[in-house]
């Protein structure tokens, strides 16, 4: 297992799918709220989040994304009016390469994942922060893992 070392810079939950189950329909309004903190729970998911208890083992039940290439796509499409909320994402990092976990179990702040693929971008994107913005996320669209041990992240 390996211990990561990072900063959270922001955590998200949502209650509610605006692109997930939506194709072929217009996506849904429900907001991504910015927390302090979030209760992972093993096999579950995040407490209060869309994906809470999906299904058993998903591979989804908590996301990731790196600060960095947030903000490196704000440089390249020219964004300057969407926060990085508009990737749907749980966890926002900085200072660790995400896609470099993939097939590990790591820990993070105590709690412990299992890395499982990366969040491969759709074509929700181009709509929820840019044109172009699928393509550009190509490889580096973040991370999905399960929650294997209890516990909680906050930012910072």
């Amino acid at each position: 297992m390996r211990k990561v070392i990072c900063e959270i810079r922001h955590l998200f939950v949502s209650e509610k799918h605006n692109f997930f189950g939506h194709h072929g329909e217009a996506p849904g309004d429900a907001p991504l709220i910015e927390v302090g903190r979030v209760e992972c729970v093993a096999g579950l998911g995040i407490k209060g989040d869309r994906f809470f208890g999906y299904k058993k083992a998903y591979k989804g039940q908590i996301t990731f994304f790196e600060e960095e290439i947030y903000e490196d796509l704000c440089a390249l499409l020219n964004v300057h009016d969407r926060g990085p909320e508009a990737f749907r994402r749980n966890v926002l990092t900085r200072g660790v390469h995400l896609e470099n976990l993939i097939g590990s179990e790591f820990s993070l702040q105590g709690v412990r994942f299992l890395a499982r693929e990366e969040c491969r971008p759709c074509y929700w994107m181009d709509q929820a922060f840019a044109p172009g913005a699928e393509v550009a996320l190509k490889g580096r669209g973040g991370l999905q893992a399960e929650i294997v041990k209890d516990g909680e992240l906050c930012v910072g």
